[in-house]
Formats: C-alpha cells, sequence, structure tokens
C-alpha cells in the first residue's frame, strides 16, 4: 500500500500535500474577488466550518480551498513536518 502524505487545514480536513501549489492570505480585495468567482463556478472547497478564511490553498486542479488557518502556520506544518499520511 502506499502512504500519501496530508496537510490538515483545520478541523480535521486534510489536503494532499503533492496537489498544493500556492497558499496565500485572503486578507486583500483580490483574493476575495478570486473566492467569489471561484464559489460562482463550483470550484471551492470550504473547509473553514463556518469560521473567518484566513488563508486560499490554490491546487493542482482548478479548485481552491478555503481554511481558518494562517497560512503561515499551514507553510509551518509543512516544513516541520507535521503532517500525516493517509494508507490508500
Amino acid at each position: 500500500m502506499a502512504t500519501v502524505a496530508v496537510l490538515n487545514v483545520g478541523f480535521y480536513n486534510f489536503v494532499m500535500t503533492e496537489k498544493i501549489v500556492a497558499m496565500v492570505s485572503s486578507e486583500s480585495a483580490p483574493m476575495r474577488r478570486v473566492i467569489q468567482n471561484m464559489k460562482k463556478e463550483g470550484m471551492v472547497i470550504d473547509a473553514t466550518q463556518g469560521r473567518r478564511t484566513k488563508s486560499i490553498i490554490f491546487t493542482t486542479g482548478r479548485e481552491i480551498v478555503l481554511s481558518a488557518i494562517s497560512q503561515e502556520t499551514l507553510a509551518k506544518r509543512l516544513m516541520t513536518g507535521e503532517i500525516g499520511t493517509d494508507e490508500e
């Protein structure tokens, strides 16, 4: 069985690390517009559990993932290896 590294983006929601292209702050107006446009297209995965969106994760697909955790914290999790593995 192969193992896949996943990143906890909050509230026990995970993203496969190999699919992550960028993690950016959602604070700027252009990023908020990106979220609105992507929601219209049905390309948003909301992992905030109703909390304020702090970061946007762009994936190799066209989808974006919204997280209530800051991109700095997510990047630290990636760099320190604080990621989980999910066996297929």
